[in-house]
């Protein structure tokens, strides 16, 4: 994690507070992202990550467009990152048994492994971030992101 002093971000007194929130999670989440494409190398991008971190997380079977409307990317995006994955054996890409213009997408173990090696090259920073903001901080975040994700979720559904 390359060492800077942060400039303090300036709000308007009438900007909401839940656009502050999300304004600081979205630097954060870029932040981030970059950390984790600068520590898997050309290995993975940060969308593969996502991708292969999401199926990692809620195993089985997902079409393509499930993946797409899940992350919030058109299909085509989406076709784009399966087909990259695929090519590293990371995915496998089958015919719907039922309907054979749909697909199916289930992560492989080469998929899990580099997921886990690219968990494994944020261990530094992980750890960093740990020490410096503490545990408890991010224990105590977790249950309210946690929330707000969900409320989210359900809002672009609606």
């Amino acid at each position: 994690m390359t060492k800077t002093t942060a400039t303090p971000l300036r709000y308007s007194e009438t900007d909401p507070l839940a656009f502050k929130v999300l304004n600081e999670i979205g630097i954060i989440a870029q932040l981030a992202r970059v950390e984790l494409e600068r520590a898997t190398g050309d290995a993975l991008s940060g969308a593969g990550f996502s991708v292969l971190n999401h199926l990692a997380r809620l195993p089985g079977v997902w079409a393509p467009a499930r993946l797409a409307r899940a992350f919030q990317v058109t299909k085509g995006a989406m076709t784009n990152t399966l087909q990259r994955l695929e090519a590293e054996g990371y995915v496998k890409i089958v015919d719907d048994p039922k309907d054979g213009r749909a697909k199916h997408v289930t992560i492989t173990r080469k998929g899990l492994k580099a997921r886990d090696a690219a968990l494994t090259g944020l261990t530094p920073l992980l750890k960093e971030l740990t020490k410096t903001v503490g545990a408890e901080t991010f224990r105590d975040l977790l249950p309210g992101l946690a929330r707000l994700r969900s409320v989210l979720d359900a809002a672009r559904d609606a």
